[in-house]
């Protein structure tokens, strides 16, 4: 099973957005969160705008 994470790390007085692919690449966000779920919740919607990325997940699916 791949699996993609979302994630929400400390930065200046919020938290910032990073979703990681199963190849190991990360995107993180520019600005930051007030609130973990805020982060989290950018961090969605920042994968919902790759939907190339999403497809590519169900490559050689066994």
């Amino acid at each position: 099973m791949k699996e993609v994470r979302l994630s929400a790390t400390p930065k200046g007085n919020g938290y910032q957005a990073t979703v990681t692919f199963p190849d190991g690449v990360s995107i993180s966000s520019a600005e930051a969160f007030p609130t973990i779920p805020e982060a989290i919740s950018a961090a969605a919607l920042k994968l919902l705008d790759m939907p190339e990325r999403i497809e590519a997940l169900g490559d050689g699916v066994e």
